[in-house]
């Protein structure tokens, strides 16, 4: 499967990386003055932007001025022989260009096309400029993250994640339609229904109580105990989400069998309602010990729990590491680990290409939207294309 990609920033590149992890060719279409513009927020990755490394492997780069007839007529060419079309410009922007999902569809009914936007076709702020911490804001997502004082957005760019999962999902949903039926689809993904799905219990509980949920920190308002507790030494994250996990911690772990019956705690309702003194009553016991020691007891009992990781420790994670879930992929300045996509096939392992320069692929394409060698020099000397200096991929 081939997909052509209008995108940048978070949410439309990772949705297609997902699927050029899955095998499928994507062809990302860049601008000639800069290109993605996640390749320029940082350069920690010898030279490269972490965001852009992050979400572009196994992709060709296509450098064009969508500004130039020229320039469209290539990109609209590469459409014409793709299966995909995925875009996130600014709302109408790619019905401007002519690249719109209608004007598309009109000739070609297989072709999936997938519109991704911030707040989605219609309505008042369909024309708002649409970053992750905003949407954030809008979904009520910042409302509920944070400690009771003060509200936080997530420390990494939820909305944008949340919108790019979906995106893919629905291009394979569409991808298995048309096997059966020939036909495409015209898909909308706006970043606000994604991130307002992803408040789950947290709208049910407005909707159904008319209360606002509290921000809880590390705490949870349903579940008890559920936080950060004292060792001797540094803390330790304990979550009991049933009453024989509750009975399990104070027996095993704390040898406290008495409180197991204890009517403040006997319930997850008795242990939420009565959260202060639960939360007390388990870090009274939790300080007897090391983080360490207490993990393995927690562990032992098979009481969920963890230690906060920082990500020095993460990128060095036993877990990780012996699982084998790092790979080698290039840059145009050097190589970087990787990890495998999540999801694991037991017959075939995910494709981890390269970060491709940008314009590294312009020739080619070129020559495959149909210009002959000499319309390529021209189209190139014009500047209606760009074309990177090659670098010599890692062997496979």
């Amino acid at each position: 499967m081939t997909v052509v990609a209008i995108e940048q920033a978070v949410a439309a590149p990772l949705a297609t990386r997902s699927l050029a992890d899955l095998g499928a060719r994507v062809i990302k279409v860049e601008r000639i003055d800069g290109g993605d513009l996640a390749r320029g927020y940082d350069h920690v990755v010898h030279g490269t932007g972490a965001h852009f490394v992050w979400l572009n492997r196994g992709k060709e780069s296509l450098a064009v001025d969508l500004k130039s007839e020229q320039g469209r007529g290539i990109v609209r060419s590469l459409i014409n022989e793709a299966d995909v079309f995925l875009q996130n410009l600014a709302p109408g922007a790619v019905e401007r260009l002519g690249l719109g999902a209608d004007e598309l569809r009109s000739t070609r009914t297989e072709l999936i096309v997938v519109n991704m936007s911030g707040f989605g076709r219609g309505g008042p702020l369909e024309q708002r400029k649409a970053y992750d911490m905003l949407i954030q804001a809008e979904a009520g997502l910042i409302s509920i993250t944070g400690t009771p004082e003060t509200p936080v957005k997530t420390g990494i760019p939820t909305s944008d994640i949340a919108a790019g999962m979906y995106a893919s999902q629905a291009v394979l949903a569409a991808l298995l339609r048309r096997c059966r039926t020939g036909e495409g689809a015209t898909i909308d993904v706006a970043m606000l229904d994604a991130t307002v799905e992803w408040m789950g219990h947290a709208l049910y509980t407005q909707m159904h109580t008319g209360a606002q949920p509290p921000r809880m920190g590390l705490s949870h308002s349903s579940i008890a105990p559920y936080d950060a507790y004292p060792t001797s030494d540094g803390q330790v994250l304990i979550g009991v989400q049933n009453d024989l996990g509750w009975r399990s911690l104070v027996t095993e772990v704390f040898g406290a069998p008495e409180l197991a019956d204890d009517p403040r705690f006997v319930t997850n309702v008795d242990r939420v309602r009565n959260r202060h003194e639960c939360d007390a009553v388990v870090a009274s016991r939790t300080k007897r010990w090391t983080a360490a020691e207490l993990d393995v007891r927690l562990a032992a009992a098979g009481v969920p729990a963890a230690q906060v990781k920082y990500l020095d420790q993460v990128v060095e994670h036993p877990q990780l590491r012996q699982r084998d879930r790092w790979r080698t992929v290039d840059t145009e300045h050097g190589p970087t680990e990787a990890l495998l996509p999540p999801a694991t096939f037991a017959d075939v392992e995910a494709r981890m290409d390269d970060v491709p320069a940008l314009g590294q692929h312009t020739h080619a394409l070129l020559v495959e939207a149909g210009l002959d060698s000499d319309a390529v020099e021209d189209a190139l000397s014009a500047g209606v294309a760009r074309q990177a200096e090659q670098f010599q991929p890692l062997p496979r």
